[in-house]
């Protein structure tokens, strides 16, 4: 997957930018608040997702114009294609090779890539939840089942839930929560499934770029982290089965209803990032939290690439900030077969860049 051109109009603080990058690092870099990253998530916008910043079509258009118009010229999947994106204050528009299309995710899996910012730090420093969110999400990509096991969950844990808080003065019926029991079992057990198989891919490919990063000082590993009681969690390998799961709800009924809220399931489940034994969260430093987030993003894209046949392109925003410079060099100079948009504030950078194309913004232009 290549980016051939592109062309940014009336989106943020950019008027008008056309890019025409190289195959291999591209680095975007100038001071703060210049457009760099806003290069950025116009390029994650055709992959059929919604602003990695999380926002809104009204928000990203740039100040008393009525709407924006992004263009994409790509290579992807044996054909050169080409993909418009026109947004409105209240409408939206996007065309796929001539092609109009109904909604924006009707780009999923026409245009790939994936990003890095330093939101994605909370892969590693953050709550569990968020690395449920990103292997979900990731699964997602490439099992499209996947969502529905995840909707099937959320809503029937939903209806648990209400009837425990309901119940919460009296003791819940346990012929009511036997459906929702089953049915809770059931989903939880393929969405664990399938993330410990994911894990599995993740972890070999994410190793091995930890690996570079690291000159081969540090090991990155993971675990899938299951709530096996109300005391703590358990690494395991291997999916327990839905009669497993349906067994540990009962035994945790009591809590729950004492609780008001459902203990076990897919819900409570986290993954184990270590270093060298250590858990990152805790007593990783800040590069090496960095790196270790940075290599599950490049992980997730060589999967991605796998699946697909088609390396996507990887999108790394402020990604050299506090990396040492051997770090920084492997990012720049041995990242191989990928078409890499890198965006930092530093010149000196640019510097250390053997091969590839750099540009320089200012006020929302490439100068």
């Amino acid at each position: 997957m290549k980016i051939e051109r592109l062309r940014v109009r009336q989106f943020r603080n950019i008027e008008e930018i056309e890019l025409i990058p190289c195959d291999g690092v591209n680095v975007i870099y100038g001071s703060n608040a210049q457009g760099k990253t806003n290069l950025l998530e116009s390029i994650w916008l055709f992959s059929g997702f919604r602003s990695f910043r999380g926002a809104k079509d009204p928000e990203l258009i740039r100040f008393n114009e009525p709407f924006l118009r992004n263009e994409l010229d790509f290579y992807g999947f044996g054909r050169s294609q080409n993909a418009k994106l026109i947004i409105g204050r209240e409408s939206r528009r996007i065309i796929l090779n001539g092609v109009p299309l109904k909604t924006q995710t009707g780009l999923v899996g026409n245009f790939c890539c994936v990003v890095f910012s330093p939101t994605y730090l909370s892969l590693v420093k953050g709550s569990p939840s968020e690395r449920r969110k990103f292997i979900d999400a990731a699964i997602c990509q490439v099992r499209a089942a996947h969502a529905g096991s995840l909707i099937s969950f959320h809503k029937t844990l939903d209806q648990r839930n209400a009837y425990l808080k309901q119940a919460r003065q009296s003791r819940p019926d346990p012929n009511v929560l036997e459906v929702w029991d089953r049915q809770l079992a059931e989903d939880s057990a393929k969405i664990v499934k399938a993330r410990i198989e994911y894990l599995r891919q993740l972890s070999k490919k994410s190793e091995e770029i930890h690996a570079g990063l690291s000159g081969d000082t540090e090991q990155l590993a993971m675990r899938y982290s299951m709530r096996t009681s109300v005391y703590g969690h358990d690494r395991i390998d291997d999916a327990p089965s839905a009669d497993d799961i349906y067994i540990l709800l009962q035994k945790n009924l009591e809590r729950d209803s004492f609780l008001g809220t459902t203990s076990i399931g897919a819900h409570k489940d986290d993954i184990e990032i270590t270093i060298n034994a250590l858990q990152v969260r805790s007593y990783a430093s800040q590069g090496q939290q960095r790196s270790a987030a940075l290599a599950l993003k490049l992980g997730e894209a060589a999967i991605l690439g796998d699946q697909t046949g088609e390396k996507p392109v990887a999108l790394l925003d402020d990604v050299m900030s506090e990396l040492d410079a051997d770090r920084q060099d492997y990012i720049l100079n041995h990242i191989r077969d990928w078409q890499v948009f890198i965006t930092c504030c530093e010149p000196e950078t640019v510097l250390r860049l053997c091969e590839g194309k750099s540009f320089r913004i200012e006020g929302g232009k490439i100068i």
